[in-house]
């Protein structure tokens, strides 16, 4: 697919300013192809403001987190909020295809033409993201959303790039997954800036939020800026329409938790603290994408290979082979920025 001219991105992006669905879909797509398309879209959005704050939601799959992340779009409409979604789904190893059940699930908004709502195939990317979930958001970011909710794919507990991606992360947890919290507090539990519990209605939710509670009674999560913000344990019935629980509940609660801490992050510095953790992964998005396309490419492999040979012919240990391998793609990556 040839590279859009200049002018031809500058255009998409004064109609995804003026509120074009469709021009935002194409830079998404610009975005997401990566190389000097992506290159191209990053350009025209220089110097325009950023003003969106991000949301991330992260947890285990099954806990409901597509359920909450519907029932925040509702709410923060009727605060008259123009708000994006950019939801990853998990793909498949061999075809790179993904499900996008978000969008599906999602499907009740998608007729609001205040929320735009794009699912992301995270092809092996790990941390729960897409390689180009830090590329998108800064695109809504720039063209003048105010709110964006980045959805993880739900693998548990490598989903940490959200914390450096999102202002404030949200980990969803659900009462009856057995040991879930257990696996989860090796990683997740310590990105977390709000825990929430979602799907309270259950059994074992009073349990669910009491060990939570004790967690962060003895450790340290979701901290920015020289203080430390207090990590609040909420609960959440996402679901309108759960069975016994008489509708939604606890969304106006983790509204209120969302907007203290980000007064708290803009009162204690860590709103500088997050924005620079954006600039970083956006800049390693882009040297891990050269760096995988360089090694895709037919030179890449027969660099690799020639490589794997001499290790696996005892001639040299895979470090002394890794490292000539990163000398070759210094040389190549060099040549093609």
């Amino acid at each position: 697919m040839p590279d859009p001219p200049a002018g031809t991105v500058a255009t998409l992006v004064a109609a995804a300013q003026a509120g074009s669905i469709r021009a935002t879909a194409r830079l998404l797509t610009a975005i997401e192809a990566g190389g000097t398309r992506a290159a191209s879209v990053a350009v025209a959005l220089a110097g325009l403001p950023r003003r969106a704050g991000i949301i991330g939601v992260t947890g285990p799959p099954g806990v409901g987190k597509s359920t909450l992340v519907t029932a925040l779009i509702a709410r923060y409409r009727q605060q008259g909020l123009r708000l994006a979604v950019l939801a990853v789904d998990p793909s498949s190893p061999f075809s790179g295809g993904a499900l996008l059940g978000d969008r599906v699930r999602m499907a009740e908004h998608s007729t609001d033409p205040g929320v735009f709502i794009r699912s992301m195939a995270s092809r092996g990317h790990l941390g729960g993201l897409s390689a180009a979930a830090p590329g998108a958001a800064d695109l809504l970011s720039a063209i003048g959303f105010d709110l964006l909710l980045v959805e993880t794919v739900g693998v548990g507990q490598n989903e940490v790039a959200v914390m450096r991606l999102a202002d404030t992360v949200l980990l969803v947890l659900a009462p009856g997954m057995g040991d879930g919290i257990q696996a989860a507090k090796a990683g997740v539990l310590e990105i977390a800036d709000v825990l929430v519990v979602n799907k309270s209605d259950r059994d074992g939710a009073a349990a669910t939020i009491r060990d939570l509670k004790a967690m962060v009674a003895l450790g340290r999560s979701g901290t920015a800026g020289p203080q430390q913000w207090r990590v609040p344990v909420l609960s959440t019935i996402a679901a309108a329409n759960a069975p016994g629980a008489g509708g939604a509940a606890g969304i106006d609660e983790l509204l209120d938790s969302v907007t203290a801490h980000r007064e708290f992050l803009n009162a204690h510095g860590g709103a500088a603290v997050r924005r620079h953790q954006r600039a970083e992964v956006a800049v390693e998005a882009v040297v891990l994408e050269r760096i995988h396309a360089a090694l895709a490419s037919a030179a890449g492999r027969a660099q690799l290979t020639a490589a794997a040979h001499v290790v696996a012919g005892g001639q040299t240990d895979h470090h002394e082979g890794a490292l000539q391998l990163l000398t070759w793609l210094a040389a190549e990556v060099g040549d093609n920025g």
